[in-house]
């Protein structure tokens, strides 16, 4: 049955969509009215690596058998929907227009599926032992999640790496990693259901290439534990974040392998610490593998990005993982290093916005 799916945020979120409309599903994607008037008379690209052949694949979103359109924050009603993906950075949620349909998708009580680095608030409380209140400052507006039952929200690592080719049109996404999304199972059986069936439904996706069907990377797996999108946390805190520097940026690439001995110290405390908050060591990933993969990636993160452009918030992952940790009595001088950079970072950048205004 093919289902109804409202995804927030339209360049990872386009990267997701792919995936499900080789299913037949109906996706609307919610983005600025540029982008979905072009979404909506082109539709979209992504275009990926596939191991074992020269060329990348490009994959049109008109070719396939699903449908996708796209549309402003206030042109739709999540009642109308099966699934909601959250896939806008995490300050964007504060935005006019997307903090009410956020607090409207909070109040529908629709299964939502969140494939944002910054795990949202309600998800973290599905965590047990916390004190929630003490880690609301690692959030730009930690409010707008208040209406939400942690029951009826996932995580779905955002592993897979991609960026909008600043030459292309804003509906051509460019996959860098092409790795699996991996989502968390929702407390309710019917909701997990749903991403049950998308699982089997991109797993049995086989694209034409033309001289024949080949299978496609970027699945979506579909975990017991809440604590495999977690995984992600120590390549944020050892890459990411690591690529701020106080001059400017570097590429995750270097971040991990100029000081392979850090990286790996400060990877392995954040896989220690997601271990003490209940995951299995099977949970997570090994820092060997990480490592490996760091290799290709030869772009800063978009934390540094972010913070080179000037933007007064981003996402505060490093901050919400030294807060935990400090919660079970636990800290690292890296990570401690780099959180009070990206502040003092930020703090400069909100400081040139106010001259400015």
């Amino acid at each position: 049955m093919p289902y109804n799916i409202l995804i927030l945020g339209a360049s990872y979120g386009s990267l997701l969509a792919s995936k499900l409309l080789f299913g037949g599903h109906k996706v609307t994607l919610v983005c600025l009215p540029a982008e979905a008037d072009l979404i909506n008379a082109e539709g979209f690209r992504v275009r990926m690596p596939i191991r074992g052949r020269k060329d990348q694949i490009e994959i049109d979103s008109r070719k396939l058998p699903g449908k996708v359109s796209a549309a402003g924050p206030g042109d739709v009603n999540p009642n109308d929907y099966d699934l909601i993906g959250l896939a806008m950075q995490e300050p964007q949620y504060r935005s006019p227009g997307v903090r009410e349909l956020l607090d409207a998708v909070a109040k529908s009580g629709v299964p939502c599926m969140s494939i944002m680095n910054m795990p949202p608030l309600p998800y973290v409380k599905r965590i047990p032992g916390l004190d929630y209140d003490a880690l609301k400052n690692a959030y730009t507006d930690a409010s707008v999640w208040d209406n939400f039952d942690p029951g009826t929200l996932s995580l779905c690592s955002p592993d897979p790496q991609a960026i909008r080719p600043p030459e292309e049109k804003v509906n051509v996404l460019q996959v860098t990693l092409p790795t699996n999304f991996k989502v968390a199972k929702f407390d309710n059986d019917k909701h997990t259901a749903v991403v049950r069936q998308l699982q089997a439904d991109i797993e049995a996706v086989r694209f034409d290439t033309g001289d024949g069907k080949i299978e496609l990377p970027v699945k979506l797996k579909v975990h017991d534990s809440i604590f495999v999108p977690l995984a992600k946390w120590a390549m944020l805190l050892a890459g990411n974040y690591r690529c701020v520097t106080k001059d400017g940026m570097r590429t995750a690439q270097e971040a991990v392998h100029s000081d392979i001995d850090t990286s790996r110290s400060v990877y392995n405390f954040v896989n220690d610490l997601c271990v003490k908050l209940g995951a299995a060591p099977g949970d997570l990933v090994p820092f060997e593998k990480y490592a490996a993969a760091a290799q290709s990636l030869t772009r800063p993160a978009s934390a540094a990005r972010a913070l080179n452009n000037g933007l007064p918030n981003i996402e505060r992952a490093d901050k919400l993982v030294q807060g935990i940790a400090k919660q079970k009595g636990l800290s690292h001088p890296t990570i401690d290093v780099t959180v009070a950079l990206v502040d003092a970072r930020l703090e400069a950048n909100r400081k040139a916005a106010a001259a400015k205004a």
